[in-house]
């Protein structure tokens, strides 16, 4: 394990975690669009469905929508993903610096605790981001199954006002506690399997002690795609919970037993994975992208900080 830094700057983190976050986003926001796409649509009584698989959902979304149409949300995740990856990088590396032990260690649990704390912490953005973003992904298929074009032609700010007419503030975090057992669980698995893939790879030369740019990407990258794949049940119920426009059949849920007892029920174990190769290829290169680019340091460059006195 990496030896204990003698000091924690907070600013050049959180400032790392929000570029990284928007170059990530941006590069991976198409495939997340898709994947909102897959994890809503429902099974008709004939078997009948909207989408076949992650490439019939590109392909008629960008038809029916466009280039631009495969960004849908994006503004608003772009907007809200410069504190939220901020708060996720920065507050794992703060928590990681705290809880080391006396004889400059870090064991396993110890980095699980830190990566949970990370993930808790993200929330109060988090949820507000993921709810809008996903009225806005999901905005094309409920046009395309009601016939109500005007559903896919509605921005960010309409779709904020309306939730905000209908359920005031509070309604900006319907889905909480699903998001927390998401994001919480995810940074449990992830922060842990990074660094450890990051230790063992070679380092640069620059004085920082850092791994070299492959090393941090393919850890990311493996990272990613483990937490990504695990906890892709909960995404889906997540999602379920959030989207607040629904067609007819489509009934709302009062809470996560319900939204799992529900899709279990009617749908059966394979639905909880719905659109899971596609969350794995957009969070694992998502973070993989972002690893590298917090690493990068912009922030130290920003604020005139060596990183290889730190």
């Amino acid at each position: 394990m990496a030896e204990k830094q003698s000091s924690f700057s907070l600013l050049p983190k959180i400032i790392n975690g929000g570029i990284a976050g928007i170059v990530g986003v941006t590069c991976v926001f198409p495939l997340d669009l898709v994947k909102t796409r897959l994890q809503n649509q429902k099974i008709g009584p004939k078997g009948e469905k909207m989408y076949n698989n992650m490439i019939d959902a590109f392909r008629k979304t960008y038809k029916s929508e466009g280039f631009f149409g495969m960004y849908r949300g994006s503004s608003i995740n772009i907007l809200l993903i410069t504190p939220e990856k901020a708060i996720k990088l920065a507050a794992n590396d703060f928590f990681r610096f705290h809880l080391q032990t006396k004889d400059k260690r870090l064991p396993i649990y110890r980095q699980m605790i830190a990566g949970g704390l990370a993930g808790l912490c993200q929330i109060i953005i988090t949820t507000p981001m993921e709810l809008l973003k996903i009225q806005m992904q999901d905005a094309g298929r409920i046009a395309a199954q009601t016939g109500d074009k005007s559903l896919a032609k509605m921005s960010a700010t309409q779709v904020t006002m309306n939730l905000l007419k209908k359920h005031g503030i509070l309604g900006l975090f319907k889905g909480t506690a699903a998001t927390m057992l998401r994001d919480v669980s995810f940074s449990v698995i992830y922060f842990p399997v990074f660094a450890n893939l990051n230790a063992m790879g070679p380092r640069r030369t620059d004085g920082s002690g850092e791994a070299v740019f492959w090393c941090s990407f393919l850890s990311g990258l493996v990272g990613g795609s483990i937490a990504s794949c695990l906890v892709t049940p909960m995404d889906v119920v997540k999602t379920r919970i959030q989207t607040q426009t629904k067609v007819e059949g489509e009934k709302p849920y009062t809470g996560i037993p319900n939204a799992f007892a529900s899709i279990w029920k009617n749908e059966g174990f394979t639905a909880f994975f719905k659109g899971g190769v596609c969350r794995v290829m957009v969070v694992a290169p998502l973070f993989a992208i972002a690893q590298v680019m917090y690493f990068v340091g912009i922030g130290e460059y920003l604020l005139g900080i060596d990183k290889s006195k730190k």
